[in-house]
């Protein structure tokens, strides 16, 4: 897999904006089974750089954004790399939730200020088959300053997070589900668990043609380096490109820390701790069906985005590492949430159906080593493996 072309830095574009023509395009969203049906398309540009279209069945809205990862896997770090996008849109989503319980209650939250830090872990072997991504406790710092007692608080924000449409894929084991296809022919999964029905068409081909919408705010802006901070590793953390290293046993942290700016736009800045890599601000604010503008990429756009992202990079990764031939590849993914307990109205905690992702492989391996592709692609991608895990937030309350 070649890393010597800087296709995001070279393009020209703007690396996230809105699609007007997405149905000229073959670009169809699922259909809604809970609240919302995202349908998220991302295809392999060069190197780690990758380019994800993600549709709303309940908005219409389409987004596309662009990954890249850093010095850690050898790429050219001219994008954010895909986990930050997950805690961008789960923090987001997070807000939304605050913001809408406060309004039902008729209490004022001042100076707040959420402070999010996402964890994971990847050991193992790639040689040997055994190397696996695993996802931590989400830790969450909510900085106030309101009127209400501490245990009313308290309660207030869990029930804000458990509010969240992610929750539904945060709590309880959610085992994602797959289509393979290699050269156009479909090939049954071997490991992972199969989706049972066809693959969907693939408009790949069709993402050159994409439209913008002109912008009158920067949706993602490079803030610099991440500050250094310590974070709890093993063995295997001082190669300079350890995410390329055979045997590994590390942690992985990324922080977001979000506030409402005064248009109304949810400002997040993003930072990577482990791997050490650079700082981008995101700008996330809801359709107008859910209460905002659609001037930026709403939260689930950025979780469904950061989830096939990732999937993507482990491909890569595994391809790479391996030595095979892999051409061409992508995803078509679907997921489904409900509505926001408090800002959809539904008075209940987030529900998620298990991701759903069409992989569209491109190579001269045979059907086995295809089949092993998609199994590690899982097997090592964090996301699926917080989709996989039963994980709780740690939640902290400081008052303003």
């Amino acid at each position: 897999m070649s890393t010597s072309e800087d296709v995001i830095g070279s393009s020209g574009a703007a690396a996230f904006y809105k699609i007007t023509n997405a149905p000229d395009l073959g670009l169809q969203a699922p259909t809604i089974r809970l609240g919302d049906a995202l349908r998220t398309y991302v295809r392999h540009l060069a190197g780690f750089q990758k380019e994800a279209v993600v549709i709303s069945a309940r908005t219409g809205q389409t987004w596309r954004v662009v990954s890249d990862e850093g010095a850690y896997l050898n790429g050219f770090d001219a994008a954010p790399a895909p986990l930050p996008f997950l805690t961008t849109g789960m923090v987001a989503a997070t807000m939304n939730e605050i913001l809408a319980m406060a309004k039902q209650i008729g209490v004022e939250l001042r100076k707040l200020r959420l402070i999010q830090d996402n964890y994971y872990t990847m050991e193992g072997s790639m040689k040997a088959r055994t190397m696996t991504g695993g996802a931590l406790p989400v830790e969450l710092v909510v900085e106030v300053d309101c009127d209400l007692d501490d245990a009313t608080l308290n309660e207030f924000m869990m029930n804000a997070i458990f509010a969240s449409p992610l929750n539904g894929l945060m709590r309880g084991v959610s085992n994602s589900l797959f289509t393979l296809s290699k050269n156009g022919v479909q090939v049954s999964p071997k490991k992972v668990a199969a989706l049972g029905e066809p693959m969907l068409a693939d408009p790949a081909a069709d993402f050159a043609t994409a439209e913008p919408a002109p912008s009158a705010v920067e949706l993602l802006e490079r803030v610099g380096m991440t500050p250094k901070k310590e974070v709890a590793v093993t063995a295997g953390t001082t190669k300079a490109f350890v995410g390329l290293s055979d045997h590994q046993s590390r942690a992985l942290n990324i922080r977001a820390v979000c506030e409402m700016r005064d248009d109304g736009i949810k400002d997040i800045q993003t930072l990577l701790f482990s791997p050490h890599g650079t700082s981008f601000r995101f700008l996330s604010e809801e359709a107008p069906e859910n209460g905002g503008q659609a001037r930026a990429p709403d939260a689930t756009s950025y979780i469904s985005a950061g989830i096939g992202l990732c999937f993507m990079t482990q491909v890569g990764r595994f391809a790479s590492m391996s030595k095979l031939d892999l051409s061409d590849y992508r995803i078509i993914q679907d997921t489904h949430f409900s509505l926001g307990g408090a800002s959809g109205g539904t008075g209940k905690a987030g529900a998620a159906d298990p991701v759903e992702t069409h992989v569209i492989l491109n190579s001269t391996e045979d059907d086995d080593t295809a089949q092993d592709i998609l199994d590690m692609g899982e097997q090592t991608c964090f996301l699926h493996a917080f989709c996989r895990t039963d994980l709780k937030t740690k939640l902290k309350i400081v008052r303003g």
